[in-house]
């Protein structure tokens, strides 16, 4: 299970460190295994743009001309940090949830139609606990990191009849493809259900940009603390030049004057509550020649919540939301696979989509409602991809028995290309746990 988080805005970034753009201190700078299992490692492919892939160029609200939709994605990253552990578990139980959900649907789908199952498993691995159930076995494994659904068509330990009717392979190819498809029509309905349930529940946050750039952060015995800046100061201008509305060009362009001006008069127009004057602020020349004066930028917004009015709002409302996020997700991923030698670096594993959510567990609810949606419909589309570790993949390889009159493709075959995809992705999965696991905070100030 894929999953490309990835957004240009503030979308843009590779996943990892969701901090509401803010600077740092101006310091200078499916698998589907032939046993017949719909095996879903965890979304492994998390491309925040700046990449969760969003790229949100037009505010999902429209109806408030001034103001745009928060955007989780695009925060910022710089190197993951799981924070506190109860942060970690929420984030672990988003996405265990989201595998729960798409296991089912598989499940769920096999099961009404009478059709035999022989597992389902919420993790990899050894197991920690089970239970057997009209002939189905549950189990919890030791890695939380995906699940998966089992069918007894190839298991050599089974006793039912290779040619009985009931066996999924033996079905016909509507009712494998409503199997195969239920775990993304899952995904998506659950991603609208988290939608409707923010609507209804905290509202959906929306931010009014105001001018300039705030800065919510003044280290002591800094330059900006020195010549006068206080938190909560808004920078309006820099040396006579006007900041941007909002956004984080404005934040980049403080920061570009401020680190080629060691050592040099900075005039800057401050707001604070009711009145405007200016400062001069002289950086700080730190190791490296660049200027610091001791601050932390962040756009300057204001969060509001539309909650709906009525049943019918709630359901325009999240209909509108879930609509807005799903094309910045396609968006996205067209542009990671598009320009891929460039967005490779952005993709990233569990292990940094548990960071993510670490991250958003401590910000805020509205955070989390949104990265759980987002996963949701990232693992639908992904899922979707005619790749052989994939939905997709079993899709397609159906979709060619069809045009082959009903004739499936040599067993043999067909084996060996969902083997070679499930050893891609394999392979691919533990680069991605490695890597991110060695970009986690603690473990490279241990390094």
């Amino acid at each position: 299970m894929l999953i490309s988080l990835s957004s240009s805005p503030s979308p843009s970034s590779s996943l990892p460190r969701f901090s509401n753009w803010k600077s740092p201190l101006l310091e200078s700078s499916s698998l589907k295994p032939q046993t017949t299992h719909f095996l879903k490692p965890l979304p492994s492919s998390l491309c925040y743009s700046s990449n969760l892939n969003f790229h949100s160029k037009t505010p999902l609200f429209t109806r408030c001309p001034l103001r745009k939709r928060l955007d989780f994605r695009s925060w910022a990253v710089s190197g993951f940090d799981l924070g506190n552990f109860e942060s970690v578990l929420e984030a672990v139980g988003v996405l265990t949830t989201i595998v729960v959900v798409h296991e089912g649907g598989h499940f769920l789908a096999a099961y009404l139609q009478g059709i035999h199952v022989s597992k389902f498993a919420v993790g990899f691995g050894p197991i920690l606990a089970k239970f057997n159930a009209m002939n189905v076995e549950y189990s919890i494994r030791a890695f939380p990191l995906g699940g998966f659904v089992g069918f007894p068509d190839n298991d050599p330990e089974s006793d039912i009849p290779v040619d009985d009717e009931n066996l999924l392979k033996n079905r016909p190819i509507l009712d494998r493809t409503i199997v195969i498809s239920a775990g993304v029509i899952a995904n998506i309905i659950f991603a609208y259900v988290i939608i409707f349930a923010q609507v209804l529940s905290v509202g959906l946050p929306v931010q009014e940009a105001f001018p300039g750039v705030l800065i919510p952060e003044v280290r002591a015995f800094s330059a900006a603390s020195r010549d006068g800046l206080l938190p909560g100061d808004v920078i309006l201008a820099v040396n006579g030049t006007k900041l941007p509305k909002t956004g984080p060009n404005a934040v980049s362009e403080v920061v570009d004057v401020i680190k080629s001006s060691p050592n040099k008069n900075v005039l800057l127009k401050v707001e604070r509550g009711e009145q405007n004057f200016e400062i001069g602020v002289i950086p700080d020349e730190s190791f490296d020649g660049a200027g610091k004066i001791g601050v932390q930028l962040a756009i300057n917004v204001k969060i509001t919540r539309v909650i709906a009015k009525n049943i019918f709002e709630a359901f325009n409302f999240a209909g509108e939301e879930f609509w807005g996020l799903s094309s910045k997700v396609v968006d996205s991923l067209k542009q990671t696979f598009s320009n891929f030698s460039q967005s490779a670096s952005k993709v990233s594993g569990p292990v940094a989509i548990i960071a993510v959510g670490a991250e958003v567990a401590r910000s805020n609810i509205d955070g989390l409602y949104q990265f759980a949606a987002v996963l949701n419909i990232n693992l639908a589309v992904i899922n979707l991809l005619p790749l052989p570790a994939l939905d997709g993949g079993s899709l397609a390889l159906i979709l060619i028995e069809a045009a082959r009159g009903g004739r499936k493709l040599p067993l043999e075959i067909e084996q060996r290309i969902m083997s070679s995809g499930i050893m891609l992705v394999s392979i691919l999965g533990l680069f991605l746990i490695v890597r991110d696991t060695l970009n986690l905070d603690f473990i490279k100030d241990m390094m």
